[in-house]
């Protein structure tokens, strides 16, 4: 543990891709979604508003059909993508 912080899962995205609709099982339990798409920040409360698979895998996957990088979970937070914005205010 550094700076409060425990230490969680690393996986490799390059050794264990994770791809398709497996990328949805990462939402399990979580309420909030963030994903950064260049400069804007999207934000989706999973449990009052969760889109459909669909719009949703179109969100966790890259146009290689696996998840984007870099992708953490925070306690019941998902976050998908960079931007220098999207850090401080997901883990605030």
């Amino acid at each position: 543990m550094q700076n409060g912080i425990a230490d969680g899962v690393v996986q490799s995205a390059a050794k264990e891709p994770i791809a398709g609709t497996a990328a949805l099982a990462l939402l399990e339990g979580a309420t909030d979604l963030f994903v950064a798409q260049g400069q804007r920040v999207l934000r989706f409360d999973l449990t009052s508003q969760r889109p459909a698979d669909e719009e949703l895998l179109q969100l966790l996957l890259g146009r290689s059909g696996k998840l984007r990088a870099p992708a953490l979970r925070c306690g019941t937070r998902l976050i998908v993508g960079y931007n220098q914005a999207l850090l401080p205010m997901a883990l605030e």
